[in-house]
């Protein structure tokens, strides 16, 4: 026996777009790929003889491999490409690439972009899966997904658990992304920072902003710290990193406000010592390495499923 995959986007743009049962398809897929590769599968046919572009347009580490890793995971040929490598360093429009790319025979393209809004502008360009791998400080849809899997891992559920966001929210778009998924997923979302990185005005998304940094965390579940976003800020948000670690690094002192068995996550780099202590980053409680592994998963799903929605191909798993 088999159950079909409802899934209808062949865009992933934001999460905003996405209903709880499109959530929970996501995670079921990326549990599939997760418990296949861990009993030896390392290969999948999903995207044999398909071809993906990477179209990295800012630096980036984990996510860019993940999505390389987990296109050849599924059989597809993966081609990267950076900002410098293309020719867009010579002046040509976002639009005139990415028809080139689709000219060249792509099947989907990722893409990260230091422009908010540019992935969703890209959908309306062309008539090829666009997934969006970070766009300016508006959203990192995959990013946000998988750090809710790997909670959903760990906790079980988390409806009415509280997740505290801690750090640099105004400039990150983990944050907005991490925001909404765990809202549509019935989490209780605190944000906390200095109020120049957490004004209040977030509150309308439906959250609760503190700057007490020991309120925030005593009952938090689950704690996301997040690293201060130099490369988007245009002034000087606080007087100096190490005021800011001063007030609100999560350090070895602090962590006795927090829950014995309380969720510590970060989306990545880590500048340790700032955010968070080395030994609280590599400890129990940290599921910082499974964010990476599992962020493999789920973008195979996305890729899996973005494409199945635009070539109208069934998805089925084993009940």
């Amino acid at each position: 026996m088999s159950r079909v995959l409802t899934w209808e986007k062949q865009n992933l743009i934001s999460i905003e777009p996405l209903s709880l049962a499109e959530i929970q398809t996501i995670f079921s897929l990326a549990r599939y790929y997760k418990e296949g590769t861990e009993s030896g599968q390392l290969k999948f046919d999903a995207l044999e003889g398909r071809t993906v572009i990477n179209l990295f347009l800012e630096p980036s580490t984990r996510t860019r491999l993940a999505f390389e890793i987990a296109c050849k995971r599924l059989s597809a040929d993966c081609i990267s490409v950076s900002g410098g490598a293309s020719s867009l360093s010579k002046g040509e429009s976002l639009k005139d690439t990415a028809q080139n790319i689709v000219a060249l025979g792509a099947d989907v393209i990722i893409m990260r972009h230091s422009s908010s809004g540019s992935a969703d502008y890209l959908s309306k360009t062309v008539d090829t899966p666009i997934i969006n791998a970070g766009d300016g400080s508006h959203a990192h849809p995959t990013q946000a997904l998988l750090d809710t899997f790997t909670l959903t891992e760990r906790l079980g559920d988390v409806n009415n658990k509280k997740v505290t966001i801690l750090g640099d929210i105004l400039f990150s778009r983990v944050a907005r992304s991490n925001i909404h998924c765990l809202l549509k997923l019935g989490a209780k979302v605190t944000l906390a920072g200095p109020n120049t990185l957490v004004p209040k005005e977030f509150e309308a998304m439906g959250v609760t902003v503190s700057h007490n940094l020991k309120d925030a965390l005593e009952d938090a579940d689950a704690i996301m710290l997040l690293r201060i976003q130099h490369e988007r800020q245009t002034s000087t948000h606080f007087p100096s990193i190490g005021e800011y670690t001063t007030s609100f690094g999560l350090n070895e002192r602090r962590a006795h406000w927090i829950k014995p068995n309380a969720v510590i996550m970060h989306p990545g780099p880590i500048n340790r010592g700032v955010e968070i202590d080395s030994k609280l980053a590599d400890s129990s409680n940290s599921v910082i390495l499974e964010q990476v592994k599992n962020g493999v998963f789920v973008r195979m799903a996305i890729l899996h499923l973005c494409h199945a929605a635009h070539t109208k191909t069934e998805i089925s798993l084993p009940k």
